[in-house]
């Protein structure tokens, strides 16, 4: 729920471009002077949440699984076709799809509350969604009925523990307000703080004041204090929760959370994973704050500002490279491995809604996919929200809380599908089976989920074209996206890079990177000249893995190097009439790269291994000009005789017009 308003890692940052190119100039990132505590969580179970992919749902919208629950608790609130009523979802529904949690790959699961609620409002709502505890003294840990009963709650995290779904539960709770008409509101008004404009004089609106006129605690009070913590304690000691994740956390008070709320919890189990939901999506520096409290993490709304900015609504990529530099450096390694990352939730619209009217709904796939590729491979959790893996979609709320479909559960239905999904040239199963895949790749390469970040190459208002490296011991990863509507060449830097010393030894000349994702890039890539040239189509991207070293070819070394006049997002290949020039396919010529230019005049080079003896070929440049795909140099074939020994520079002087 939220208010709207208004290093221990080295990373590289992005300077200056050459020419028409976006290659950065490396320099370190200092780490952030701010200092942020250390998380609760110790030992193990630290590696153990950073693995963790987290599924979102509402415990209403997901499955119905006992149908004589449907209209048990407050009066006329179950109504499939009111958005905002109960629709029959339960805890039992749950429990009967846990296999299909499963077998997407997530591994924790986080309902929003499960709280009894108050009853229907004067504008005929009701809390589905549990956000309006029916708070009451003394205190009680009542659930909803119509989500089910303590034992069904019992039966559910039980049965996630055990061997066969080995799952963690997250539980949301709400300590900032009460829904309108708790008893707790009668019975102890002075606990509530007065409604607004008197409430304004009490402090900051934001913590003193009520969202949408819910009674809004007074935790400053020492005795409200100790009563919602321990209401807190109580849940945690009768239910087995792996996790809590707290609603509007940026209206209370810090000191409440690191006097009373975090001490209790830590106190009443330990290794409860802990994390804040505080709407601020601007700078990471803002959500420090609850991590000083004592949250373990934070929900990254930055991020996720970051994503709709830069890829949804096909912005630059420089966004997306430095909202990332900033949660990093901001908070440390450490603490950013545990930030929850995410493209949406209940409490904002679906990133497939944010690209908008008119653009191509092939063209949204494409971005979706790029984002969930980005998601599963920057530092953090990941967090999907039901429905993400099929492709659904939602407006603001309460259009963004649609239920599941009935299909969803069998590849069979995702592959029919229904109105209201994701197409694009593609099904619900696609999209599922893309987020599957990804689910797996994090969860089979540790450099994913614990590994550090090294920024390679950004746009620089350039070519949306963006690489980053992931590295734990010998685990090593690069990703490029590129999200432009071109192909994209360019020789991601490796030697010159911040990485470390260590991973630069491991990565020399002949090492070979095979992509793990198979979204259109070249299948594998080789590290030469200190780089890894690369060339992804539009709109897609690659994770490439770091295998072996692959011994140099026999041959000569042989730089090739031409001066060319280009304009912005123009390049200079060579292609000749041997194999490794390309066989004259244009297809398969080898991308230069400039250096040295002055004005739109560069000094275009590329280095291979060619067999000694004579050899014809020519530069080309792509795309061509006035609107060619490729334009061929003028003249004749140039030849020359590559000798046995090496390495030698072949100079070609100017482009022949």
């Amino acid at each position: 729920m939220q208010k709207r308003h208004g290093l221990l890692a080295l990373l590289t940052l992005a300077l200056a471009a050459c020419g028409q190119q976006s290659q950065q100039l490396p320099t370190a990132v200092e780490p952030s002077e701010t200092s942020v505590s250390s998380q609760t969580v110790s030992g193990t179970a630290i590696d153990d949440w950073r693995q963790q992919v987290i599924y979102l749902l509402f415990t209403d919208r997901f499955a119905n699984g006992n149908t004589a629950n449907d209209n048990a608790g407050s009066a006329n609130c179950f109504d499939p076709a009111n958005a905002r009523k109960f629709h029959g979802g339960d805890l039992a529904g749950l429990q009967g799809k846990l296999g299909y949690i499963k077998d997407l790959g997530a591994t924790a699961i986080w309902t929003t509350p499960v709280y009894e609620q108050v009853g229907q409002q004067s504008d005929g709502s009701c809390g589905y969604h549990g956000y309006w505890p029916k708070y009451a003294y003394p205190a009680n840990i009542n659930i909803e009925p119509k989500l089910g009963t303590s034992t069904d709650l019992t039966n559910l995290i039980n049965t996630m523990h055990n061997t066969t779904y080995n799952m963690k539960y997250i539980m949301d709770m709400v300590v900032n307000h009460a829904g309108v008409g708790a008893p707790i509101v009668s019975q102890q008004p002075s606990w509530i703080h007065p409604p607004k404009p008197q409430c304004s004089t009490l402090g900051d609106p934001d913590i003193y004041c009520d969202l949408y006129a819910l009674p809004d605690f007074a935790q400053e009070n020492s005795t409200v204090a100790n009563y919602l913590t321990n209401i807190s304690k109580q849940w945690v000691t009768t239910y087995n929760v792996d996790s809590i994740r707290m609603d509007t956390a940026r209206h209370v008070p810090n000191t409440y959370w690191s006097g009373s709320w975090v001490p209790g919890i830590n106190a009443a189990k330990a290794n409860v994973f802990t994390f804040a939901e505080a709407f601020y999506d601007q700078n990471a520096s803002d959500l420090t704050q609850f991590m000083d409290a004592g949250f373990d993490s934070v929900i990254n709304f930055p991020l996720r500002k970051a994503f709709v900015d830069s890829i949804a609504k096909a912005g630059s990529l420089d966004i997306l490279a430095t909202k990332i530099n900033s949660y990093v450096t901001t908070w440390g390694l450490n603490r950013s491995l545990l930030t929850i990352n995410l493209l949406d939730n209940h409490d904002v619209a679906r990133f497939i809604n944010e690209p908008g009217f008119g653009v191509a709904e092939a063209d949204i796939r494409k971005r979706y996919q790029l984002a969930l590729g980005s998601l599963f491979t920057v530092p953090g959790i990941p967090q999907i929200y039901y429905g993400n893996e099929i492709g659904m979609y939602g407006g603001t709320d309460p259009d963004n809380r649609r239920d599941m479909p009935s299909w969803a559960w069998t590849d069979t239905g995702r592959a029919t599908g229904g109105a209201g999904f994701l197409a694009g040239g593609a099904t619900p199963k696609y999209t599922y089976d893309y987020t599957k895949k990804l689910v797996t790749i994090r969860k089979s390469n540790e450099a994913l989920w614990k590994g550090t970040y090294t920024e390679l190459w950004r746009p620089n208002g350039g070519q949306n074209v963006m690489a980053y490296y992931r590295g734990s011991g010998t685990n090593r990863i690069i990703v490029v996206l590129n999200t432009s509507t071109t192909t994209a060449n360019i020789n991601v830097p490796i030697q010159t890079s911040g990485i470390s010393a260590t991973d630069k030894s491991a990565l020399t000349n002949g090492t070979v990177f095979t992509d793990q994702l198979g979204y259109g890039a070249p299948a594998s890539a080789t590290v030469t000249n200190g780089s890894l040239p690369v060339s992804i189509p539009a709109q897609s991207m690659a994770i490439y893995k770091a295998g072996a070293v692959v011994p140099p070819p026999p041959g000569t070394s042989v730089t090739f190097q031409v001066q060319a006049s280009t304009f912005f997002g123009q390049s200079v290949h060579l292609v000749g009439n041997i194999s490794q020039l390309g066989a004259w396919n244009t297809a398969n010529s080898l991308a230069m790269t400039a250096s040295n230019c002055s004005g739109s005049v560069c000094t275009w080079k590329v280095t291979t291994t060619l067999p000694a003896g004579a050899i014809q070929f020519k530069f080309i440049k792509k795309p061509g000009d006035g609107g060619a795909s490729l334009t061929w140099e003028g003249g004749s074939n140039r030849s020359y005789t590559v000798p046995t020994t090496g390495p030698v520079t072949y100079n070609g002087g100017s482009w022949q017009p």
